[in-house]
């Protein structure tokens, strides 16, 4: 049930202040705790959402209308186009969900951003690569959570990094586009912002730990209310946003600090994953699931903050791909908030250098708070080393045809 373990408490949240009715892709399962109605209609279907939303909306009187997924956005915002809800417009949308659409506008405004090159051919990829400079970093154009993005060091490795970025930008639900991009060498953060009638607030920032390299998967995250760099990379969450033309909602700002200095990646125009909403919440008492659905329903957003701490997510992950044999946590942490497994024994876990990505390849999560962000980190390593996680390797055949020790 990953959908419960990472945006339950998106629902849980709006539900406490609000009457919510869902449009869901399958029957509502643990979700009914939290709703009043459902309509069941796959959200990439605009004509099925469309129905949807009308049959809600002769059924019940709708406010607002919100959405946490990447891929629902833009039919999301033609639905409340069509409801006359209130909404950021599917063309604002759309340039959040095309990443070369956003460069360009990042371009347009003076937002420091990345050099891009949208590529249809290994060929083309190629030569974008000569002109940008090695490394760069290959990406689908329009997906999410880092799937698909692989750095590529030399000539040499992009024919396969091309084929990989290219794959998973044919899953896509937009043209199967591939970005050449500028590889920004520094730290990942990302900036959690509130937009309401084009104000921005920028709540927190989050510091991300990246690796499996040449992949971009996200080990772990933190958020500290007391964060000195929130000064720093406000300005240019703020400018990117505007850029955009995001009138409302919550944006999750992905960014890199070269040489201390901002650069964008994307803008998320939506809740964060990986429970980052979560974290804030926990970190500064603020509630941004509410705030996503009090701008939904034209309200004023509560973002003054409440608490004055810091928390961590570490996510868990095998050292090599294979069958995942047990997990367990064998002792309790100081300030270990919650510990949840997303995979059973007996699943096989496929990493990224292997053809998985996240959802192939992590096992879990765990989240700590403590009073600093050192301290909320060092007992999610405690907690960490208390994870009794036993991966049976997946026996590989060498060229030979000869099994290899695993």
């Amino acid at each position: 049930m990953e959908a419960e373990a990472y945006r339950g408490f998106c629902l849980e949240n709006i539900a406490a202040h609000y009457d919510v009715v869902l449009i869901t892709s399958v029957e509502p399962t643990w979700e009914r705790a939290f709703i009043t109605d459902w309509e069941v209609a796959d959200p990439t279907d605009q004509a099925a959402l469309a129905a949807a939303g009308q049959v809600l909306a002769a059924r019940h009187h709708l406010a607002g209308i919100t959405t946490w997924t990447e891929w629902y956005l833009v039919p999301v915002a033609r639905l409340a186009r069509r409801l006359g809800l209130p909404a950021n417009t599917p063309e604002v949308m759309q340039g959040c969900r095309n990443k070369a659409t956003a460069r360009a506008f990042f371009a347009r405004h003076g937002v420091p951003s990345a050099a891009s090159a949208r590529v249809g051919t290994v060929e083309e990829a190629d030569q974008a690569a000569a002109r940008i400079g090695y490394p760069v970093v290959l990406k689908p154009a329009a997906h999410a959570a880092s799937i698909g993005v692989i750095r590529v060091n030399t000539p040499g490795e992009l024919p396969s990094a091309y084929a990989i970025a290219a794959q998973t930008a044919g899953h896509g639900l937009e043209r199967p586009e591939v970005l050449v991009e500028e590889y920004l060498d520094g730290d990942e953060v990302s900036v959690e912002c509130a937009t309401f009638q084009g104000q921005t607030t920028v709540v927190a920032v989050t510091r991300k730990t990246v690796g499996l390299e040449p992949y971009f998967e996200e080990l772990a995250h933190t958020v500290d209310a007391a964060d000195p760099l929130l000064a720093t990379v406000a300005p240019a969450a703020e400018a990117a946003i505007a850029a955009l033309g995001i009138t409302e909602g919550i944006s999750h700002v992905e960014m890199r600090l070269v040489n201390g200095r901002p650069r964008l990646i994307e803008v998320n125009a939506r809740l964060a994953g990986d429970l980052i909403g979560h974290l804030v919440h926990l970190a500064t008492g603020i509630d941004l699931a509410r705030a996503a659905a009090d701008i939904a329903c034209s309200r004023a957003p509560d973002l003054t903050p409440t608490r004055h701490q810091a928390a961590a997510i570490r996510f868990i992950y095998p050292a090599y791909t294979g069958t995942l044999a047990a997990r367990r946590l064998t002792e309790q942490t100081e300030g270990l908030e919650r510990v949840r497994f997303q995979r059973q024994p007996g699943d096989q876990l496929v990493l990224p250098q292997d053809g998985g990505d996240l959802f192939t390849a992590r096992i879990g999560f765990l989240i700590t708070t403590g009073p600093s962000a050192a301290v909320a980190k060092a007992r999610a390593q405690e907690a960490y080393r208390n994870l009794d996680v036993q991966v049976a390797a997946t026996a590989q055949t060498d060229p030979a045809g000869e099994d290899l020790a695993a």
